[in-house]
């Protein structure tokens, strides 16, 4: 599994706007082969500040399956003109995993 990070930092005048659209975008990404699971977070203390998790069964899935797809076209006009600057995106594996831990 490949978890896609990205930091989405919304134009401050866009926020209010910014989740209904990805509201709409999330049925676009979860349709695609290889998708697994996301996860979208607000941050506290960056009003405009939002992080983008999703877990993809490879990284084909995103880069290739997903991103060189028409469904891609359509996620693009839906959430880019949204971001300042526009996003870094980046692919992590897992090295190690406890799922014993709870959440605080």
């Amino acid at each position: 599994m490949i978890l896609e990070v990205a930091i989405l930092d919304v134009k401050p005048e866009l926020v209010s706007k910014f989740e209904p659209a990805f509201e709409q975008a999330q049925k676009i990404i979860s349709s695609m082969p290889g998708y697994i699971s996301h996860q979208l977070q607000k941050c506290i203390e960056n009003k405009n500040r939002y992080l983008l998790l999703v877990n993809w069964q490879t990284l084909a899935d995103h880069t290739q399956g997903f991103r060189q797809s028409s469904q891609y076209q359509e996620w693009r006009q839906l959430l880019h003109h949204f971001y300042q600057p526009f996003p870094t995106v980046e692919h992590y594996q897992t090295v190690f995993n406890n799922p014993t831990i709870s959440a605080i």
